[in-house]
Order: C-alpha cells, then sequence, then structure tokens
C-alpha cells in the first residue's frame, strides 16, 4: 500500500466537512420547519444560521487549500499541523459560539482568529 496523499490536511479535512454537514443540517431543520424555501424571510434564528454555515464555507475551504499546497510543498509537518489545528478549533469555537443569539462576542472573536491564523501560517509556509 502506498504512503497517503496530503495525510496532515486530510487529517483535518475529515472532520471540518463533518461539521459543515452539521451545520447545513440546522439550516435544513429551520427551513423545513417553518417552511422557508429561500432567503431568511426576516427569522433571526434562521438568519443566524445561514450566516454560520456561510462563514464556515467562506474561510473553511480556502484555508483547507492554503494547508494542502503548503503539504504539497514540503512544509513541515509540525506547521501544518498547528495551522490544521488552528483552523479546527476556530471553525468549531465560531460555529458554536455565533450560533448562540446575543453570542457576538468572544466565541466569535476566538473562531475568527483561530481560523485567520491558520491562513497566515498557511500563506507564510508557501512563502518561505
Amino acid at each position: 500500500m502506498s504512503d497517503p496523499l496530503l495525510p496532515v490536511t486530510a487529517l483535518y479535512a475529515a472532520p471540518l466537512a463533518l461539521l459543515f454537514l452539521v451545520l447545513c443540517v440546522r439550516v435544513i431543520v429551520v427551513r423545513r420547519r417553518k417552511m422557508i424555501g429561500f432567503g431568511f424571510a426576516d427569522d433571526p434564528d434562521l438568519e443566524r444560521r445561514i450566516r454560520v454555515q456561510a462563514n464556515f464555507a467562506e474561510y473553511a475551504p480556502f484555508a483547507l487549500l492554503l494547508i494542502a499546497l503548503a503539504e504539497l510543498n514540503g512544509a513541515a509537518p509540525l506547521w501544518l499541523h498547528v495551522a490544521g489545528a488552528m483552523l479546527l478549533a476556530g471553525r468549531v469555537i465560531h460555529a458554536v459560539g455565533v450560533s448562540r443569539p446575543g453570542s457576538d462576542g468572544i466565541g466569535r472573536v476566538l473562531g475568527m482568529t483561530g481560523s485567520q491564523t491558520a491562513i497566515l501560517i498557511a500563506a507564510a509556509l508557501l512563502v518561505v
């Protein structure tokens, strides 16, 4: 059996994919319960869930791409794990923190800091 391709990236991509599916289901559940097919119909709970899912979709794929490129270019596994762990932790903290009404505080800040730090580390690995 050959060595796996991008093992560090895959280690973080799998739980991130599962988290994304959870966020998708959270949106679908409210859409079905309230019979809202498109948009958020001025429903603050649905709007929040949509934004949590969308924010994930905006950050996670780009960060994973940078981590994968860094891994392909031979970056040190330790730094890849630091970036991957920051991304995963950041996305979980952000999803939990922002999912709660009136919670635009510490969860949002810590989550985005983790996600953006992962992007910064991965980008730096590509430059050096």
